[in-house]
């Protein structure tokens, strides 16, 4: 059986701030860009107390928390404490898959130090990122990544949750199903429609019948609910697409100023795929309204595309096929180029930011 961890920084980014800036330690603070448009990247826990959490407009973060402190991100401080983590990491596994700069994959089952259970492995790893970083981490531990990632978000902060196998589907049976990977907000509603709040219920309904209702990912919405994960973890990370994204300042609708702004991200794409040297076919475009509603267009060429002759034509053919006007200005655009066309195979999905669970207190057995 396998023993796979999944290990989840707390509030990475404010928390680096406030470890090297210990007048900041205790206060609510958003990491983002403190502009009309900015977004909010981390917040603190001090400040989620108020509803401020990640992708939030910092807008409305301040409306909020009026005593939210905004402090600008320092991405490459970021990237060198992640990589200190990462040198963690492998002193136990090879076999660790990066999700974002604070979270990974770690498959322990044939560790470096010999450890049978992973949660020893989980309690060393957390303890070392204690000492060596002064940050903290929860750390979830199963069998598959699908309950281990859910498994670190049980008891955070600074949390360790096991499922072990022989409690997995009791534990699924009570999960709300908002909890389960690729069940966002429409896919939750339709299940709710259908009568499906938690993975008991889930569990009740054929594979044919999810399959019917959402095509591939009801086989994989059946194989969760019966605790059926059988994804490696990958050490070796292929891009799967290059892609850039503009928010503007103010809404735009006015044809002229949107061509501008298609020319421009096509260059920021140029530069991106040429230097990550990637090969792609499929181009998409993203357009998000004012109302923060949001449409993508894609299609797919024969020849790959790297340059600004292959690719603005086309940005321009599939910006024809959107609707945007006084009545529908547009505030974000973007533009990427991938090796496929996208589908509904499983993706690492986010959880999103919810309180911690309330309905199942389990006695986990080691794992």
């Amino acid at each position: 059986m396998r023993r796979i961890i999944h290990v989840d920084m707390d509030q990475f980014f404010a928390a680096v701030e406030q470890r090297d800036h210990p007048e900041l330690c205790g206060l609510p603070i958003a990491v983002g860009n403190d502009a009309p448009r900015g977004v909010v990247s981390t917040a603190s826990y001090e400040a989620r107390k108020f509803g401020v959490h990640s992708a939030q407009s910092i807008v409305t973060a301040k409306r909020l928390c009026p005593s939210l402190i905004i402090v600008e991100p320092h991405f490459h401080r970021y990237k060198e404490v992640s990589g200190q983590i990462r040198q963690i990491f492998q002193d136990y596994t090879d076999l660790i898959e990066p999700l974002s700069l604070d979270e990974a994959f770690l498959d322990v089952t044939d560790n470096k130090r010999g450890y049978t259970l992973g949660v020893d492995c989980a309690k060393e790893i957390k303890q070392r990122i204690k000492t060596e970083t002064g940050l903290t981490a929860s750390a979830g531990v199963s069998y598959c990544k699908f309950l281990a990632k859910i498994a670190s978000d049980y008891r955070k902060p600074d949390g360790l949750c096991v499922i072990h196998p022989e409690r997995a589907l009791d534990f699924i049976g009570q999960l709300r199903v908002e909890r389960i990977w690729g069940v966002g907000e429409k896919t939750a509603q339709h299940m709710h429609r259908m009568g499906i709040f938690t993975g008991a219920d889930l569990r009740r309904v054929s594979l044919n019948h999810l399959t019917e209702e959402f095509g591939k990912m009801g086989r994989v919405f059946y194989d969760f609910a019966r605790g059926v994960d059988d994804r490696p973890v990958v050490s070796e990370w292929e891009r799967k697409s290059v892609s850039c994204e503009q928010t503007f300042a103010t809404d735009i609708y006015k044809p002229a100023q949107v061509t501008i702004e298609l020319y421009n991200t096509v260059l920021e794409l140029e530069r991106r795929i040429a230097k990550s040297q990637f090969e792609g076919r499929t181009l998409t475009l993203k357009v998000k309204f004012s109302d923060f509603t949001q449409i993508t267009r894609s299609l797919t060429q024969p020849d790959i595309l790297s340059t600004k002759v292959q690719i603005l034509p086309l940005a321009k053919q599939l910006l024809a096929q959107v609707t945007i006007d006084r009545a529908h200005p547009i505030r974000l655009l973007g533009l990427g180029v991938s090796g496929h066309p996208r589908s509904t195979v499983l993706q690492d999905f986010p959880l999103p930011e919810t309180p911690r669970y309330t309905q199942l207190e389990l006695q986990f057995l080691p794992w």
